[in-house]
């Protein structure tokens, strides 16, 4: 349903996620509510497909996107 984004300028992982169901490009920004979504799905254990084929996606950036896109109240719930 969702797979990370890498900048095609620095080949960095950049703060989006790409919907694979339509292609929509989300930004990381907690006013977006498709950001606030991801976030909510990914909070319920699910997991993006990684940028890269054979890639991974660690806890730590799980944690850390939860972070970025929840009120401090929700990451914690």
């Amino acid at each position: 349903m969702y797979k990370q984004f890498i900048n095609p300028l620095t080949k960095q992982i950049a703060d989006m996620i790409i919907r694979t169901t339509d292609g929509a490009c989300i930004p990381f920004d907690p006013a977006n509510r498709d950001a606030e979504e991801f976030a909510s799905w990914l909070k319920s254990g699910n997991v993006p497909e990684p940028a890269e084929e054979g890639g991974t996606i660690t806890p730590e950036w799980i944690a850390d996107t939860i972070a970025k896109l929840l009120p401090a109240d929700e990451v914690t719930q």
